[in-house]
């Protein structure tokens, strides 16, 4: 008896076992196997200890459990270390399998009453799952910023550097978003990306996961959390701004476009100041960690001009295109009204009894 995929159509053929398509059909399902290997290991005392390095979180730099030394109800702290990485493993299985379970109970609903064309169907699939990535990612990331207190003093972002414990909270944001980035490569075998529409798709994953774990590693976790804060909220604008064109055939909502457009640059501005204050005056004003903090000023700035630039670039597009449908459009008015006209002209040549002929014949 086959298995029952998620997130795939079934077939009334049933590939062979271990085949690729098979493995496509049901790749959510034996996920969903390979996680609950980890979570059962986790109910037996002989591998506990091995599934928790994947399960929870570790480096603990508080202490390992409550204890007369950490009085009761201080929060936990953690730290980077290597441990992080089969968290990683751990968390990016969780992501493809929500990943399915979104597409098959709510984007594959909704576009089978829509009837989408192919191009929209894919555009659809991608906005939809990137918009609810982004959200909690904004709305987790606005939580955290309040609960550390970030807005109320701003210094406690470079202040004490390079000592910057995250709670749990914290800690685990980071761990999800590099999950949740590491899972686009293998989306791209269970989904069927076509060649030529990996190259982004992969660029963008992996400049993604590069950024974030710069970030986390070299203990820049309160910056790195406001920016990707602000980086989201104009990802998410981005995004249900694609959706809308999907829907908005005639062209109504051009105001929320606009409104994108300028979500985009104040967060592109927005970004750049709050760096300057952090890496250029708080972490690079000390004599040493100026080396590092102006690098990673760099890196920031060289990640926003490359957003700006392909922002500019979409931006002409678009507006190429929309010159271009005009223009076709007004030429084809125009060849209508050329043939309406020479025919009048024609009928104009005839003879007054033949054209009365030819009104009775019309008639």
């Amino acid at each position: 008896m086959a298995i029952k995929p998620i997130g795939r159509k079934s077939s009334s053929k049933n590939p062979p076992i271990l085949s690729h398509e098979f493995v496509i059909q049901n790749h959510a399902d034996i996920v969903s196997c390979i996680a609950m290997v980890f979570v059962v290991g986790l109910m037996i005392q002989t591998t506990s200890q091995l599934a928790s390095v994947f399960v929870t979180l570790h480096h603990n730099v508080t202490g390992q459990e409550p204890s007369s030394e950490v009085p009761r109800g201080l929060p936990f702290y953690y730290e980077p270390g290597w441990k992080d990485s089969c968290a990683v493993f751990f968390y990016m299985l969780i992501c493809i399998i929500m990943h399915a379970i979104l597409q098959e109970y709510v984007l594959d609903k909704i576009s089978k009453k829509l009837h989408l064309s192919k191009f929209k169907l894919a555009r659809f699939n991608e906005s939809g799952q990137l918009v609810v990535f982004y959200l909690v990612s904004f709305v987790w990331g606005i939580e955290v910023i309040l609960r550390e207190q970030y807005v109320r003093m701003m210094s406690n972002l470079w202040v004490d550097y390079p000592n910057h414990p995250m709670s749990f909270l914290h800690k685990l944001y980071f761990i999800i978003q590099l999950a949740y980035y590491l899972h686009m490569l293998p989306e791209l075998y269970f989904q069927k990306v076509k060649k030529e529409e990996q190259k982004d798709k992969i660029r963008h994953a992996l400049a993604g996961l590069l950024f974030i774990a710069f970030g986390y590693v070299f203990n820049f976790q309160r910056i790195s959390i406001v920016l990707l804060t602000f980086h989201y909220f104009s990802e998410v604008s981005t995004h249900f701004v694609q959706l809308l064109d999907i829907f908005d055939k005639h062209e109504k909502l051009s105001n929320v476009r606009v409104l994108s457009n300028i979500v985009f640059v104040s967060m592109r501005f927005a970004t750049m100041v709050i760096s300057v204050l952090t890496f250029f005056y708080g972490i690079g004003g000390t004599t040493d960690h100026a080396s590092i903090g102006i690098v990673s000023l760099f890196v920031v700035y060289s990640l926003q001009g490359y957003l700006i630039f392909q922002f500019i670039n979409e931006f002409l597009r678009n507006r190429r295109e929309k010159q271009a449908e005009l223009k076709a459009l007004k030429k084809s008015k125009s060849v209508k009204v050329d043939k309406v006209k020479k025919e009048k002209k024609q009928d104009g040549d005839l003879p007054d009894g033949e054209q009365n002929s030819g009104k009775l014949k019309t008639k």
